[in-house]
């Protein structure tokens, strides 16, 4: 289709070729090929039949020095322009013919020089008999436009095919768009490649491109998987494997969506992940949420119960200040669990861990310090000691404050080298991205409840051992009961928070603080409520004396 003769135009309009697809040879362009047409003329070369034969047959015209034909009404200047020709019947770009004989007529140059060499160097051959075949077969060069030629062991030049693609304007001028190609060295399922967006198909065919398979297609949420041994157009269809999509009809291979996307049950479409965290619009938040403030009532209302009956003797039996410090920490550690249910924001990340850390250590700090003054108490009222001087507020003051601030220091240390932060979980659940408090150091955080677990303990075996004085005003059996609670609570805080994930690890924390604290609350000021509120006659000086006077025997 190359060389079509110039009448066939005028018969024919070249539209019914518009849309078509050809195959030809592999080309590049070559340099100074279009300058070579450009100088063509039949006077260039009045001995070259051809030329002439082709001049006039491509402009429809008579050349003087050939017979007149009757139907050719004009005469040929010789003058005429190869680029005039429309395109559809003449290529002034490098075509496969051409760039072929190109190649073919260099090959056989490159065999002849070496030949000639042979034969005035007859050292470098055994034999005189010399065939053009024979150095034709092992010429290799590199052509003007850079490719490589040469040929195999077979003696044959392998080279593949374009597909090109024939596009005509209203004007009938044409346009050669490649499409594809066809590579005789590629692997079979590379062989033909085709870039289907890029046809443009004549009108009269529809929109649904013809497929050469030899089974029904694989739809979107498959790929295609190839059968071993048949044709490369039969393959089976195989379901994406999880986490991957394909959106399109008989894809090669499945893609993976984006992190903050998951495939849908079909698997031909991604979705959008939604972000999570424990809020106050679902079940367990406001749960977690309404237990903590209940809590937080309840101890201020105990807080009120002993602001108003301060001067009482159960009350300033049970050193007042730091009475009243406990219930402001246990306060305190009811409303900083809500710190910990909404959206994390930089300030709540920061606060969350740091804030219960400390606050529970001055709880806990508190009871050591009230369970230490009821055993040096106790041991000040024998006769002949010299504890009475240590007994006072100075000392328990002094082990608050000191428990409390080496707390405070290990948050500080936290804060300062590696602090919490918001982080997006996407990889946590498939659907969801979570969106957490990293703690930044997770040995420091360790560091910070290992404290308190130590305080705990040590408040339980000071308590264990002044569990046998005297019960009425004794808070030691009380204290070694909720420090078993406190423990054991924490004990299994461990494990839980380990094996849970995304937002109910921190449900579990919630849970873990709300239910310490309340156990510290009950065990410690329930029985003391009961009494000023219930029994305020066992609340009483003549008590206390008679406990007194129990203690001394």
């Amino acid at each position: 289709m190359d060389l079509v003769a110039f009448g066939f135009q005028d018969k024919r309009n070249p539209q019914v070729f518009n849309g078509a697809l050809s195959f030809t040879v592999q080309s590049n362009e070559l340099p100074e090929f279009q300058n070579f047409l450009q100088i063509r003329n039949p006077h260039l070369n009045e001995e070259d039949g051809f030329i002439e034969d082709f001049w006039q047959q491509a402009f429809n015209c008579q050349l003087p020095s050939s017979v007149a034909d009757g139907r050719v009404n004009k005469n040929c200047s010789g003058d005429e322009k190869l680029e005039s020709l429309p395109g559809a019947f003449f290529e002034m770009s490098t075509t496969g013919q051409s760039y072929a004989i190109y190649n073919a007529v260099y090959a056989v140059a490159h065999a002849l020089r070496t030949a000639v060499i042979a034969l005035f160097f007859p050292n470098m051959l055994c034999s005189f008999s010399i065939q053009l075949y024979h150095f034709l077969k092992r010429v290799s060069f590199n052509n003007t436009a850079g490719d490589m030629i040469a040929f195999d062991q077979n003696g044959e030049f392998v080279t593949g095919f374009d597909i090109i693609n024939w596009v005509f304007s209203p004007n009938q001028s044409l346009q050669k768009v490649k499409v594809g190609r066809m590579d005789p060295l590629a692997a079979s399922e590379q062989a033909v490649t085709i870039n289907e967006n890029a046809i443009t198909w004549h009108s009269w065919f529809n929109q649904v491109l013809p497929l050469s398979v030899c089974n029904d297609p694989c739809h979107p949420g498959y790929s295609k998987k190839r059968i071993e041994g048949k044709a490369f157009c039969c393959y089976d269809c195989a379901r994406c494997p999880e986490g991957k999509i394909s959106n399109q009809q008989d894809t090669a291979d499945c893609i993976e969506c984006s992190e903050d996307y998951y495939p849908n049950k079909r698997q031909d479409s991604c979705i959008p992940k939604f972000i999570t965290f424990l809020s106050y619009g679902e079940p367990l938040g406001i749960g977690l949420a309404i237990s903590a403030l209940f809590f937080s009532l309840i101890t201020v209302l105990v807080l009120v119960t002993f602001v108003k009956h301060k001067d009482t003797p159960i009350v300033i039996a049970n050193n007042r200040s730091l009475t009243y410090t406990l219930l402001l920490s246990l306060l305190l550690c009811f409303l900083c669990t809500l710190l910990f249910i909404g959206q994390p924001q930089m300030v709540t990340c920061l606060l969350r861990q740091t804030a219960f850390g400390i606050v529970f250590s001055v709880a806990i700090s508190c009871v050591l310090a009230k369970t230490i003054m009821v055993v040096w108490a106790f041991a000040a009222t024998k006769p002949r000691t010299r504890m009475r001087g240590w007994v006072g507020k100075s000392l328990a003051n002094y082990i608050v404050l000191s428990c409390s601030i080496f707390q405070a220091g290990i948050c500080m240390i936290w804060l300062v080298t590696s602090p919490p932060f918001p982080h997006f979980d996407m990889h946590l659940d498939v659907e969801e991205i979570l969106l957490e408090c990293n703690e930044g150091s997770t040995f420091t955080f360790y560091c910070v409840l290992a404290y308190l677990g130590f305080l705990a303990l040590l408040s339980f075996f000071v308590a264990f051992l002044a569990r046998k004085l005297p019960d009425s005003f004794n808070e030691a059996k009380f204290i070694t009961f909720s420090m078993l609670v406190f423990c054991s609570v924490w004990l299994s805080f461990v494990p839980s928070y380990l094996s849970t994930k995304g937002k109910y690890m921190v449900a579990v924390e919630i849970f873990s603080i709300l239910a310490s604290s309340a156990g510290l609350l009950g065990c410690i000021f329930f029985p003391k409520v009961y009494i000023i509120v219930v029994k305020p006659e066992l609340n009483s000086r003549e008590q206390l004396r008679k406990l007194c006077s129990q203690t001394r025997d």
